[in-house]
């Protein structure tokens, strides 16, 4: 398979673990490997669900070196940048492209807010650091930063390997005129649990989505049964699923999808850095009852 033939399907945005403060690199080793055995099409590193901008950017070199190494080939890997700077940036780019990733994801600008000329500028230079399959974090609810379809199409013209999105965000407006304007082929992956359907019925190539932290398999299943034609049994398991993919939003990710794993006994403490702190004891009754009614407990 192709680079961009690996880019579909359920990625997961992998979560971090911590113990006493540091990454429990052990843990994070079983969590790929359970990744793995479910059936995920793809890893992510490096997210909002890996809790980024509270890691060094040598912690998130290690991680995405780490995820590498781990999955040795049985899953496609993508390298998340989580940086504002673009020196920062540019350095992990470089780091991942020596590391051997399958494609790498770089977040707008946040903070800074800048035009959309600005982005054009900031995307052209940074994806001309690497010939690997090079996305876009679309993510505006997190960043005060939204992408038009205009500056989507600039970006391509300088990098000719940008081969997408993760769209982390309810506009499927924006999805259907980035496909029309860019092809079919331009990767566009649901970021949010609860348009993840309707962006896959409009073109989307598949979901990167954090309830894939609690059920794998289901999130999977989810975009092969909709890949293979059966609309009706996707519509199903979406509708199975829904209440998961509320919960995860119960409070800022990935506060709620650690607390499941910690339930689920996948980790042995919901552990995050400030200002993240665990799950209240209200979010943990709701969230207790979600797992008990999808059989998980």
């Amino acid at each position: 398979m192709s680079q961009l033939d690996l880019l579909r399907g359920a990625y997961c945005p992998l979560i971090v673990p911590f113990s006493g403060g540091k990454i429990d690199f052990d843990t994070y080793g079983k969590l790929i490997e359970r990744q793995i055995a479910e059936g995920t099409h793809g890893l992510l590193v490096n997210a909002t669900s890996g809790e980024p901008t509270m890691l060094t950017v040598e912690e998130r070199g290690q991680l995405v070196e780490f995820a590498t190494k781990v999955s040795n080939g049985r899953c496609p890997v993508c390298a998340g940048t989580a940086s504002e700077s673009f020196e920062a940036t540019a350095a992990l780019i470089d780091r991942f492209d020596k590391t051997g990733v399958d494609s790498i994801l770089v977040v707008t600008p946040f903070y800074s807010v800048p035009p959309q000329r600005g982005a054009v500028a900031y995307f052209g230079k940074l994806g001309n650091r690497t010939q690997r399959p090079f996305l876009i974090y679309h993510i505006p609810g997190r960043t005060g930063f939204t992408l038009t379809v205009d500056t989507l199409e600039a970006i391509k013209e300088q990098v000719l390997h940008f081969a997408g999105l993760k769209n982390t965000d309810t506009d499927v407006g924006l999805v259907a005129g980035a496909l029309r304007r860019l092809g079919r082929d331009f990767r566009i992956f649901a970021g949010l649990e609860l348009p993840t359907l309707p962006m896959l019925g409009i073109g989307g190539c598949g979901m990167m989505i954090t309830a894939s932290n609690v059920a794998p398999r289901l999130v999977a299943q989810l975009y092969e049964t909709f890949a293979s034609g059966d609309i009706d049994g996707a519509t199903a398991l979406n509708l199975k699923l829904y209440p998961l993919f509320r919960g995860v939003a119960f409070e800022s990710s990935p506060i709620p999808v650690k607390y499941m794993l910690k339930r689920l006994g996948v980790l042995n403490a919901n552990e995050h850095r400030l200002p993240l702190v665990p799950a209240s004891p209200d979010v943990e009754r709701q969230l207790d009852k979600i797992l008990a009614d999808l059989g998980m407990v």
